[in-house]
Order: C-alpha cells, then sequence, then structure tokens
C-alpha cells in the first residue's frame, strides 16, 4: 500500500480527525517550525480510523503505544492510502440551516415547555409580547404640560419614579401636581407624608382633592414603606406619593439614641422594600412617586459630589428619575419682589422614553406650576400658535405681544386655553400612536452582512445592522 502525505486541513476536513487528536499524540511546536523527532505514520484505513506505528530503537510500537507518549515529543505525518481524496460522510456535514422538521420540533418543544410554566405558575407568567397588547407603557399627565412633552407623554402607571433636587427647588409642588392630575381622570391618589409637613391649603390651591386624599403620616420608616405596599396591593390606589426617601427613619434609629451609629439601616430598608414593592406596582398599574433629597459625599475633589440619600437601590429601581432645579427667580411686574421660581427638570433616567431631555416652568408662590405658561410654550413648539416677532396669533386671533401678556390673555378666556391645550394634546398623542404602531411592526433583529471569503462564515461588530425604533 502506497502512502502520500496529506496536508494537516485536509486531512482533518476528510476524516474529522479533531485537533485535540492530533495533540494526543504529542505534536508541539516552537515558534513557526515543528522540532524534528520520532516519525509517527498515522495510516487512513478504509474504515476511516487511524492507525499508528513507528520503529524506534525499541523496536516497534502500535497505536496505543503511541498514545501513551504523554507530551513526548513526536512529528504526525499523515498520509492517504490509494489514490483520490476521501469523501466526507454525509453524517460529518452540518447543515446550514435547519430541516422543515427539526423547526418544527423545536417549535413544538417551546409550545410544551410555554404551556407546562404557565401551568404551574399561572396563566400569562410567559406570553409573547405580540399577544401582551403591545410595547408602549400607559401614561399619565403629570399636571405640567412641558414635562409631559419631555417624557413623551406623562408619568409612566405602575413605575417607579424618583423626584430628587435641592431644597425650595418645586419637588412637593411637581408630585402634587400629579396627584391632582390623577383625581381629576378619576383616580384616587395616597400621600405617605414622613416628613409631617403636608399643608392642606397650599394642596387645594394647587388642585387637590384634599378632602378625598388618602394621608398617611408614618411613626417610621418600616410603617411608612408596609403601609405603601399594602395599599398598592389592594389595586384600588392609581397613585402614591412618598415624601420623602430621608425622612423614612428605621425602628432601631427611633428607638435608638441620638448619636448612636447606626450604618446601613435606610438603605437596607429601601433595598428591602423596593423588591417587593416594584413587582406589587406593576401588577396593580399603581405608580409610585419617591421624592428624594440630595447630600454631599465627603472628600469629592473632582466630579460631582452631589448623591441622594436612602442608598442605591431606588436608581436602579426606577425607571424614571427626574433631577428638578431652580433656574432664576420670577420677579413681581414692578421688580420689587419675587413672585415665584423658573423650575427646570431634567430626565436624568427612562425606561419608557428618551432620557436627557428637560423641561422648563414657572412655579408662582401659592399658586403652583404656571399651567398657561407651559401650554403656551408647548403650543408654539408644536405650531399651533405662531409667533411673529413679539406678537402670538392663534388661528385669526391675535392673543398679545409679549410672553406675560399672552399668558394674562389666556388666563382671562379659559376657553380658548381649553382649545389650545385639546389641539396640543391630540398631536402629542398622533405622535405617541405613530410611535406605538411603528414599534409593534418593526423588527427587532440585526441584519449580518455576508463575508466576501468562503472559510470564513462569522460577523464581526461592525458589519451588525440594527433596526431601532427612536422614542
Amino acid at each position: 500500500m502506497a502512502l502520500r502525505p496529506l496536508s494537516l486541513s485536509k486531512a482533518l476536513g476528510s476524516n474529522g480527525v479533531g485537533l485535540e487528536t492530533i495533540k494526543n499524540v504529542g505534536l508541539q511546536r516552537s515558534g513557526m517550525q515543528a522540532r524534528p523527532c520520532l516519525a509517527l505514520p498515522v495510516v487512513v484505513c478504509g474504515d476511516g480510523a487511524l492507525s499508528a506505528s513507528c520503529n524506534g530503537p525499541s523496536g516497534s510500537f502500535s497505536g496505543d503505544d503511541a498514545r501513551r507518549l504523554g507530551r513526548r515529543q513526536a512529528q504526525v505525518v499523515v498520509a492517504e492510502a490509494g489514490r483520490g481524496k476521501r469523501e466526507a460522510p454525509a453524517a460529518d456535514v452540518a447543515d446550514d440551516e435547519p430541516s422543515p422538521s427539526r423547526a418544527s420540533s423545536r417549535q413544538k418543544a417551546l409550545e410544551a415547555a410555554m404551556a407546562d410554566i404557565n401551568s404551574s405558575f399561572g396563566k400569562g407568567s410567559v406570553t409573547r409580547l405580540g399577544s401582551a397588547g403591545g410595547a408602549i407603557v400607559e401614561t399619565f399627565p403629570s399636571g405640567c404640560l412641558t414635562l409631559d412633552f419631555a417624557l413623551g407623554g406623562g408619568l409612566p402607571k405602575g413605575r417607579i419614579v424618583e423626584i430628587y433636587g435641592p431644597e425650595s427647588s418645586g419637588k412637593t409642588t411637581l408630585a402634587l401636581h400629579a396627584i391632582a392630575a390623577i383625581q381629576k381622570s378619576g383616580g384616587n391618589a395616597m400621600l405617605v407624608d414622613a416628613e409631617h409637613a403636608f399643608d392642606p391649603d397650599y394642596s387645594r390651591a394647587l388642585g387637590v382633592d384634599v378632602e378625598n386624599l388618602i394621608v398617611c403620616q408614618p411613626d417610621n420608616g418600616e410603617m411608612a414603606l408596609e403601609t405603601a405596599d399594602r395599599m398598592c396591593r389592594s389595586g384600588a390606589v392609581d397613585l402614591i406619593c412618598i415624601d420623602s426617601v430621608s425622612a423614612l427613619t428605621p425602628r432601631a434609629e427611633i428607638e435608638g439614641e441620638i448619636g448612636m451609629q447606626q450604618i446601613g439601616l435606610q438603605a437596607r430598608l429601601m433595598s428591602q422594600a423596593l423588591r417587593k414593592m416594584s413587582a406589587n406596582a406593576s401588577r396593580a398599574g399603581c405608580t409610585l412617586i419617591f421624592i428624594n433629597q440630595i447630600r454631599y459625599k465627603v472628600g469629592v475633589m473632582y466630579g460631582n459630589p452631589e448623591i441622594t440619600s436612602g442608598g442605591l437601590a431606588l436608581k436602579f429601581f426606577a425607571s424614571l428619575r427626574l433631577e428638578i432645579r431652580s433656574a432664576g427667580k420670577i420677579k413681581s411686574p414692578k421688580g420689587e419682589d419675587d413672585v415665584g421660581i423658573r423650575a427646570r427638570v431634567r430626565v436624568q433616567k427612562s425606561k419608557v422614553s428618551r432620557p436627557y431631555k428637560q423641561a422648563e416652568f414657572d412655579i408662582i408662590f401659592g399658586e403652583g406650576i404656571c399651567t398657561r405658561g407651559c401650554i403656551l410654550d408647548c403650543a408654539e413648539s408644536v405650531g399651533v400658535i405662531l409667533k411673529k416677532g413679539s406678537w402670538y396669533s392663534f388661528g385669526d386671533t391675535r392673543l398679545g405681544q409679549g410672553r406675560d401678556r399672552v399668558v394674562q390673555f389666556l388666563r382671562e378666556n379659559p376657553e380658548i386655553c381649553d382649545n389650545i391645550e385639546k389641539l396640543v394634546r391630540s398631536r402629542t398623542s398622533e405622535e405617541l400612536q405613530a410611535k406605538k404602531d411603528a414599534v409593534n411592526g418593526a423588527s427587532w433583529t440585526s441584519v449580518a452582512a455576508e463575508s466576501d471569503t468562503e472559510d470564513e462564515d462569522f460577523v464581526t461588530e461592525d458589519e451588525d445592522v440594527e433596526v431601532l425604533v427612536d422614542f
């Protein structure tokens, strides 16, 4: 039988011999050259098996002897018996595409697994997103139209929202406007006043139905979070506002003496509560608003030293984080007194819309957010109100000259103001519906570019093309 040497790639491709098989018979390399050592001819038999023999100083040894060499140096010479190239068995050829029967069996296995999980944990435990009613999260108005524009429709239902910022920046005012908005739509709202600083008169001026507002002034942090969780699980409350996280004092800290170090108690309390409340809020469709304060880290020389209290759990569990700050004071018409502030809200985190957007609005002392100013700003941005120079016009109606005069005109003409707000919200709803249709009809797949070479069938990161929908 004549033996003809083969290249390593042909031997591997024709006989299905893995790289470990070659290593097991002792192939070692030094740089790019193979060290000369014992010649170990490997013969391909007719049935595709490999046989090895070697004539050395101690005589001949078989393939079993060659395997016992371990890591001793040897040189492998692969030979082919007979003429021509041996065809690979049909079973060794991997199919690039699954056969229809295999795809059908995989689909049946998937349906069986989903049915088993739903029978074990309840109907709807696992489901396809298309049959679950779409991917758009329902929202409700926040009480500030410019903020609703920045959020893509409003505050999300069944999610956790964090509002934080410095003192006197409008955190509680914004939360009270959200409570008033949910009450106007026929929902129920609850306020957990952990700071014991609730002002019914100011809340009534902002539009809150104080008589029907559920208020809890807890004794400790455990009571506050447990009360909020039970009300959330009832499914009868649409919005729960906790004011504030910094005032959620653990029971152990209250019972201890002032000055005793209680390290990490509040952070552990918040982490444990949020693990329960996040799932309960999603199932009940109840929005949880946490108002938080800012602290400063000690010894920070570079970067932002600000940090919110209550640990890091709220940052991760929150679907929406709103940072509110005062952008300046609003003077009276005569310029003598401060009558309000110009608030700026930045969307620091959002799982339901595009983050890092900003919204500005006026907060008038004793009145709350200037809703007519928000309507004017949004109507101008979407083209409902036209501005030429310093004059504003709505259709054929000239509203006035200057922003302050137009706001006063809208205050004196509530019917025109309501019509403008309806037009603005209708255009916003049309944009949201277009985004919803785009999400439901989009194919979230990655399209891989074909390789020019025949041997390489992988795709690099630069060759991936993703189909995305801009929220």
